[in-house]
């Protein structure tokens, strides 16, 4: 059984008034993400990612068609399914510890149980000597992996990250992107989440996923899905990552040549 199964998801935002027209976000959207696997969602600006991601967290619902994860219907959030945001989303107020540890507390896990939960998760993300620094004391990379052991903290069956490096600067997105790659090829079968990715970034999808989903401009709907099939950690200047960005970059500029010609 598929972690996460995608079926016919439409999604129709209605008009505000009597000049805006219903927007058609997302057409019969539909793919099954594997157990353990990592799939990025990759595609023309306002092409409906962030929408089918919020969908998947259950913070809103299909016009049509259903999310099933791990056999679920998905109605509303859940712990089964945790967020990474693009702005940290931190407690300013709590230190380290005690934003990775403030799922679990609302979890009501025991104490004792807790705390290795969270040593386990500050030592997985290379935070250790920083556990009683407050937000305004990290970077932003810093910040990031505190809001990715927040997440994982609270042993998720899936994964959920929107554009979650997208606020770093250019030094360090390639750093959170060397991490994160690092724990995919250092992690056990039996310690990988299942996790999707929206990114408006195909090398990162590239360096990172198993499969990227690629949507068309809006409406969305699944244009290809491509299999990353390339060793970790992965090098941009293999010849066949260059070939892979090549063809991911030729699909999303299919859709924006076609807007231009069909405005003209």
């Amino acid at each position: 059984m598929s972690a996460v199964s995608i079926q016919a998801v439409t999604k129709i935002y209605p008009g505000h008034g009597r000049r805006d027209a219903p927007v058609l976000a997302l057409d019969e959207v539909a793919f099954d993400i594997a157990d353990r696997e990592f799939c990025s969602i990759i595609g023309h600006s306002g092409c409906g990612k962030t929408t089918l991601l919020n969908m998947l967290a259950g913070f809103e619902q299909p016009t049509a068609g259903r999310i099933r994860v791990n056999g679920e219907a998905v109605g509303r959030p859940s712990w089964s399914r945790s967020m990474v945001f693009q702005d940290y989303a931190l407690f300013p107020w709590l230190t380290v510890r005690e934003n990775v540890s403030f799922g679990l507390e609302m979890k009501k896990v025991p104490p004792a149980e807790r705390r290795a939960i969270v040593a386990r998760q500050i030592r997985l993300v290379g935070l250790e000597g920083f556990e009683d620094r407050y937000p305004h004391q990290l970077s932003g990379g810093m910040k990031q992996r505190v809001s990715i052991a927040r997440a994982l903290s609270v042993d998720p069956h899936v994964l959920l990250m929107d554009e979650p490096f997208a606020a770093l600067d250019a030094q360090n997105r390639a750093l959170m992107q060397q991490e994160m790659g690092r724990l995919l090829a250092s992690a056990d079968s039996a310690a990988r989440k299942t996790m999707v990715l929206v990114t408006h970034s195909i090398e990162e999808a590239i360096l990172l996923s198993d499969r990227i989903v690629v949507l068309s401009s809006r409406p969305g709907r699944v244009k290809e899905i491509v299999t990353v099939d390339l060793p970790r950690p992965r090098d941009e200047d293999d010849p066949a990552f260059i070939a892979l960005r090549r063809h991911l970059r030729a699909l999303i500029n299919e859709d924006v040549s076609a807007s231009a010609t069909a405005a003209h």
